[in-house]
């Protein structure tokens, strides 16, 4: 995060996306929140998943890779004293960072309509819980604001340097509008920023090398691989129920044997042949 380069962070909603973000060769992955809800549950990212069904994602996911994790923690799941729990929970679990938010509870999306945030007051109790609750002082605690929509650019900005006071190591900003609102988020605050950049959401996407030289330390994209697997699985299996067959369709899959190297099955292979009874 200290290099502002606007490292590139693909989102993981299961421990499968995080494999394949591994293999690709990125840095670190971020756990999203939107996507345990839509994969886990079918449901919309409207505030209804629980810690514990995070933490068991993240602590999946973290048995499978060796990459770092910024994990969505939503709104701590509750007050400042909920936030402690939460961040005990998640840490355990793996998490390298964690991102919590402003909303009030039940959070959405922050590219949804109607969201609100809570009082600033309460909120930087709920950073300064954080800060405290976390064992390794090297957990990353990074503050987000959805003020912007609710209440502009420069108040989510105001609340993001009060996050900053309160201890936060890096703070976010989200569904800021234009290139020029984004360029004014890392020119306006000292610490490290976080933009999100949602395909068909209301932040413009300038691309990784602008958003570097803007100052950004970490992009985004919490939820592409989930919008790829949706679409294809829909055209997969709509030609399969069409034809009877994957004839059609069969460029559009992963072969018996990629699937297979995903999931690393030859180092199962080699624990089974290790502790074979009699080897």
């Amino acid at each position: 995060m200290a290099r502002r380069a606007a490292v590139t962070l693909p989102g993981a909603a299961n421990a499968m996306f995080a494999r394949v973000i591994e293999d690709l060769g990125f840095e670190a992955i971020y756990v999203t929140g939107a996507g345990i809800a839509n994969m886990s549950l079918g449901v919309p990212d409207i505030g209804l998943t629980t810690l514990t069904e995070v933490a068991e994602a993240v602590a999946a996911i973290s048995d499978t890779v060796s990459l770092p994790l910024l994990v969505d923690a939503d709104t701590g799941f509750g007050n400042a004293v909920n936030m402690v729990r939460t961040v005990r929970a998640l840490e355990r679990a793996g998490a390298a960072g964690l991102q919590i938010e402003d909303q009030v509870f039940p959070k959405k999306c922050g590219h949804f309509n109607g969201k609100d945030v809570i009082p600033l007051n309460e909120m930087v109790q709920k950073i300064k819980a954080a800060v405290d609750a976390r064992q390794d002082q090297n957990l990353q605690i990074v503050a987000r604001t959805d003020a912007a929509a609710v209440e502009g650019i420069d108040r989510a900005i105001e609340r993001a340097q009060a996050f900053v006071e309160a201890g936060a190591d890096a703070t976010f900003v989200e569904a800021p509008i234009s290139a020029e609102q984004l360029a004014r988020i890392p020119a306006s605050l000292a610490v490290p920023q976080v933009a999100n950049i949602v395909f068909g959401g209301r932040t413009p996407d300038p691309g990784r090398e602008k958003l570097a030289d803007m100052g950004f330390s970490i992009v985004l994209y919490a939820n592409a691989a989930l919008q790829a697997a949706l679409r294809a699985s829909y055209e997969v299996l709509g030609a399969l129920k069409r034809d009877g067959t994957l004839t059609a369709v069969a460029d559009r899959l992963a072969s018996f044997e990629e699937r297979q190297r995903a999931v690393a099955k030859d180092r199962w292979d080699a624990l089974e042949a290790r502790y074979r009874i009699g080897a």
